[in-house]
């Protein structure tokens, strides 16, 4: 093309399906202006030819897959204003003198690349420069004291790097800037209050370094200020009252750090506000009823505090709320019935406080579960909710009914205990007999099933309905007289454990009821064959979606199925009336129903912890890559060691990788292979497949260190440190709201 048209002045390539390396041949278009190759498929190097075009103005090869470094010849361009080469895989350190040979540069954007080494100096001596986009680079070192130049700088953006040391003095004189991002790195000492000169901020990202002391009480100087997320720091003292004087404000993070007091009745001040998370420190004190003004807020996060009091009725003025979490408080009182006008809820956490009441069925309400009221001191309501049903006209009984009940109640105990007697008498004898012949799966309440009906369903037990091998035995397709489609389970006898594991699986799974474990309809059991009949799952196993090249999950299906898997555990843990420990979580045992809904099944090495035990042990051992350290060292089974599995398979989910492949030797694991990767280093551990043609790749790599976060979490060495499944629960479900 350049060979035919020297003095093309504007090559505009962009959005398209280009592949290969980007032809050198383009340096003979001298006259070009501007060339726009981004949003393709170039892979290779930049090419240094591309120094010749001595013209070029805008120079855009973002979003593709180029890799190497950036050819110094690109700083020969003195006429560039517009250099573009973010979201590829180049690498190494960025040219020395960048900053001096590009002098009419007014905006860089290098970011979400592998770049290396500090940040050049002379990159800030490009007065012209209005925005500067580094983030999402393994760039180290401090950052250089020396933004007196950059006098005409907007939008500065550092995230995502290795970036340590203060914030410089200098920063103060970038007064026209309006977007400031210092967050993901390893900065320390405290927030400067030269920030706060800078008058025209419109957002300040600091979230997730290592700074100390105060939140600056100068802020209230930066009136246009809208966002302001300042999270996972270690922040201490209360919040100050310049908060609340930020009229215009929109978005406010404070969350995971030490912050303590009260929250101010100001709040009501912030009339813009969307979004607020207080989550993760040491605030106390009632939360203001003024709160209720925030007609504008979708988001309140509020958990893991020291909130006392009541949830305030002015709640229900909140007409936009999307997401509200209380949990792990010490909130008293009733939920007002306030809530119920929430329309456009769609998450409520208020579990683990001191609740007491009715709780609400109107509205929002109709749609929540267990999950959101779990431990608290005394709800009553749905019993789908899992709490007991309220008592009608409770504490309204008149006195003449209560002489009643006293004048009756004498009498009713002597009869009771006098046919107690008798019936005690008359079934003692039976009452043994029935003892040794109780089926572990009280059979007698399902539907039975003969051997010669699953002979018939299954062409007996041809290949062609097998679907697969489980704990110790086959698993086939089958067609009951009923016509219903099921799974039929055949334990291998010949096995000396498969014995065990069939009473094993009948008597943990009983009881258990919950729309995330694969439900038993029956069983078929004599002398020689043993077998389960349970629901089918026409989408198989995870296992299969995650290595087959037929089928691909996306970002929010991964994360969904996660959730899942996440709340059957929460139920196995604290929700049963027997905590159950599963002892064998991975991808092969979740299996996917006809709406992708997952289901835990296998409970052929579970373990049952009664009589308020925290762990066991056993000498069953589980599948090797999913086993915590304890239980494979020393066979100690407890629901910590289910967290472990747990967060092993999330890792896996992300970055389909199993925890045996045999890229993990010498000492490195799955576990550590992500570590090192979180958070700068996301995209080259992350699944491939997420990032081909998804329009919201970005919004993909902002969460989805948020889930390898929850998943380092679930894998630390001592037990004890590990979350419990009631968090992974609520951490998850709140990444998938943001996400949303």
């Amino acid at each position: 093309m350049c060979h035919q048209l020297p003095l093309l002045e504007v090559l505009n390539l962009a959005v398209n399906q280009f592949e290969g390396s980007i032809p050198t041949s383009i340096s003979n278009c001298t006259s070009l202006k501007i060339l726009e190759l981004d949003g393709n498929s170039f892979t290779g190097l930049i090419p240094k030819e591309i120094g010749n075009l001595n013209k070029l103005e805008i120079l855009d090869l973002a979003s593709n897959y180029l890799s190497g470094p950036i050819s110094s010849n690109i700083c020969n361009i003195s006429t560039l204003t517009w250099l573009n080469f973010g979201h590829n895989h180049l690498s190494g350190p960025i040219p020395s003198h960048i900053g001096s040979g590009l002098d009419n540069l007014k905006e860089l954007f290098l970011d979400s690349n592998q770049f290396t080494g500090i940040i050049p100096s002379s990159i800030y001596n490009t007065s012209k420069l209005i925005r500067l986009w580094l983030g999402l680079n393994k760039f180290s070192g401090i950052i250089p004291n020396v933004f007196e130049n950059l006098t005409n700088l907007i939008d500065l953006r550092l995230n995502g790097n290795d970036l340590n040391g203060l914030i410089p003095d200098t920063i103060n004189k970038l007064q026209d800037l309006q977007f400031l991002d210092l967050s993901n790195n390893r900065l320390k000492g405290y927030i400067i209050d030269g920030i706060c000169q800078i008058r025209s901020l419109s957002e300040l990202h600091l979230a997730y370094n290592m700074f100390q002391r105060f939140i600056p009480r100068c802020l209230e100087n930066l009136t246009s200020l809208q966002k302001l997320d300042l999270s996972s720091n270690k922040l201490v003292s209360n919040i100050p009252h310049s908060i609340w004087s930020l009229k215009d404000i929109i978005m406010v993070d404070l969350s995971s750090n030490a912050l303590d007091g009260t929250i101010s009745p100001e709040i009501s001040s912030l009339r813009a506000l969307t979004w607020l998370n207080l989550s993760n420190n040491q605030i106390s004190g009632n939360i203001p009823p003024t709160i209720g003004s925030l007609q504008t807020l979708q988001s309140l996060s509020l958990e893991h505090n020291k909130l006392q009091g009541s949830i305030p009725e002015s709640f229900g003025s909140m007409i936009n709320m999307l997401f509200l979490d209380l949990s792990q408080n010490y909130l008293s009182g009733v939920i007002p019935k306030s809530l119920e006008s929430l329309v456009y809820l769609k998450y409520i956490n208020l579990s683990y406080n001191l609740l007491h009441g009715e709780i609400p069925s109107g509205g929002p309400f109709k749609n929540f579960t267990a999950e959101s009221f779990v431990v608290n001191k005394d709800l009553c309501g749905n019993p789908q909710l899992r709490v007991k049903p309220c008592k009608e006209g409770r504490g309204r009984r008149s006195t003449k009914d209560m002489l009643l009940i006293k004048c009756l109640l004498p009498i009713m105990s002597v009869v009771i205990i006098v046919a107690s007697c008798i019936f005690f008498l008359k079934h003692k004898r039976n009452d043994v007999n029935d003892s040794t012949n109780s089926n572990l799966l009280n059979l007698e309440k399902l539907a039975r099933v003969s051997y010669y009906e699953l002979l018939q369903g299954t062409n007996g037990f041809d290949e062609c309905n097998f679907l697969g091998q489980g704990s110790f035995g086959s698993v086939y397709k089958g067609i009951l007289s009923s016509g219903q489609m099921v799974a039929i389970k055949i334990f291998n006898l010949d096995l000396e454990e498969a014995l065990r594991s069939f009473d094993t699986e009948c008597t943990a799974i009983c009881n258990l009821r919950h729309r995330n474990l694969v439900k038993i309809i029956s069983s078929c059991s004599n002398v020689d064959f043993k077998s389960l009949i349970m629901e089918f799952m026409p989408n198989g196993s995870l296992e299969r979606w995650l290595y087959s090249h037929n089928y691909c999950l996306d970002f929010l299906q991964r994360l969904n199925i996660m959730i899942d898997i996440a709340s059957a555990l929460e139920y196995l843990h604290h929700g049963s009336s027997t905590p159950t420990v599963h002892c064998d979580v991975k991808p092969s045992n979740v299996l996917l129903d006809e709406d992708m809904v997952a289901h835990l099944s296998d409970f052929g090495i579970s373990k049952l912890l009664g009589e308020e035990k925290l762990q066991i042990y056993t000498k069953t051992f589980a599948t090797v890559g999913y086993m915590a350290p304890e239980y494979g060292s020393k066979g100690v089974v407890s629901l910590k060691g289910d967290v472990y599995s747990y967060g092993i398979m999330l890792m896996e989910v992300f970055t389909r990788k199993k925890p045996t492949d045999d890229m993990f030797v010498e000492g490195l694991s799955l576990k550590d292979w992500v570590s090192k990767s979180t958070p700068h280093s996301i995209i080259n551990v992350l699944d491939a497949n997420l990032l081909k043609g998804d329009h919201q790749i970005g919004n993909i790599l902002l969460h989805i260190s948020q889930i390898f976060e929850v998943a380092l979490k679930c894998c630390t060495d001592l037990p004890e440190t590990r979350m419990n499944m009631t968090d992974i629960v609520v951490s998850l479900k709140k990444i998938k709201a943001m996400f949303m």
